[in-house]
This record gives structure tokens, sequence and C-alpha cells, in this order.
């Protein structure tokens, strides 16, 4: 880490896997969380500090053939992962999520985990400082539409490194997009926030500029 980076310069960058099929849900079923990939980076020093995993077991639906295809998640390892609850409270506990600021390619992150915090009575992990990085990209490439993430590291001249659809990897590879932007001076750099001090279990509005 660069010597002059503080608490302040680091951000988590998101990306999750959930239940997914070809076609509509089996009845009774939902989409629920199965992987989240999180990415630390410093944005001060440019620099990815840190990568991690979390498997989450689902307790509404099961992974589907098509899943597994799409995700490379099979059922038995997504029943190993802990309970959505569980990864909340680690998102917060162990990764800062309440009060570093944070970012994912798009919006469904942020609203499946403010659908399924609600639907099953968790606390909302994050705090406020969202930013959908598909945003300042678009506008930095000056892009007439918002790309999807493969085809962003293309505009961009950079690898895909690991297997798209995998959380963690999906993660790191958005740090790496997020990191080119602020090397351009095109990622926004948000405020300390004080009140922002532990999770609130609230559901903040995005803080980035309206859209997904």
């Amino acid at each position: 880490m660069d010597m002059d980076s503080g608490p302040g310069d680091l951000l988590n960058v998101v990306d999750i896997e959930a239940t997914c099929w070809d076609g509509q849900p089996p009845p009774g079923a939902v989409s629920e969380i199965i992987e989240i990939g999180l990415t630390v980076v410093d944005l001060r020093a440019g620099a990815r500090l840190a990568r991690h995993r979390v498997l989450v077991r689902p307790a509404r639906s099961s992974v589907s053939a098509f899943c597994t295809g799409l995700t490379g998640l099979t059922p038995a390892e997504v029943a190993t992962g802990v309970p959505f609850a569980e990864a909340c409270r680690l998102l917060a506990a162990e990764h800062g999520a309440g009060v570093r600021p944070w970012a994912s390619w798009g919006d469904y992150d942020r609203k499946q985990f403010e659908r399924q915090c609600r639907a099953t009575g968790t606390p909302y992990p994050f705090g406020r400082r969202h930013t959908n990085a598909k945003i300042p990209f678009t506008a930095a490439h000056g892009l007439r539409k918002r790309p999807g993430m493969a085809e962003a590291l293309r505009v961009a001249g950079l690898p895909l490194e690991g297997r798209h659809h995998s959380g963690a990897d999906d993660a790191w590879n958005i740090a790496a997009l997020i990191l080119d932007l602020a090397a351009r001076d095109a990622w926004p750099r948000p405020e300390p926030d004080p009140a922002e001090t532990s999770p609130t279990g609230t559901f903040p509005a995005d803080t980035s500029p309206t859209g997904s």
C-alpha cells in the first residue's frame, strides 16, 4: 500500500451470482445470492489489495443445470456455503461493508441485496456510498450505451482474468476497470461520511448518477 494511503482510499468492489434458470423459476422458487465476490481496491495506490469469495447457501431455491453452466457453481459446492444472514454479517464485520464505499458493475447487485435483505429480515450490510461503475466508464469512454463488463474490458484494452460469471473473478476484473478510470482521473471519489460508522440496516438509494 502507498504510504500516503489511508482507510478512506479503500473501496470494496462487489459482484454477486444468484440462482437462475433458463426461463421462469420453478414454482415457489426465488432468485437468491449464492456467491459474493469482493475485491478491495486502494484508489490512491492504484492497486488491488485482496480478493475474497463467500459462498451462500440458498434457502428458497436450488442451483439449476443452467446456473451451473453459467457460473460454474454446482449444487454440492453451494451447499457448503453460509446462510445469507451470516454472509451479510461477514461483509460488515470482516470487510468494512458498512463504512467503506463500494461499487458494482450496474445496479443489479445492490438491488438484489436490498430485495433479499427485505425478504429475509436481514440487516442491510452496506453503507450509503455506492457507485454504479458503468456510469463513469461510459462517460469516460464517450460511449452511447453502457457496456457489460466483458465489453468494457475490451474497450479499455484490459484482459479478462479468470472466468466470466464467477463472482470472485468478475469483482477482480471490475476492480481493474475502476483502477483504470482512477488513473484517468475519471473515477468519482466519494467524500468521507462521518455518520457512516456502522451498518444501518436500511436500504439507501444509490449515490451515483441516476440510472442503472
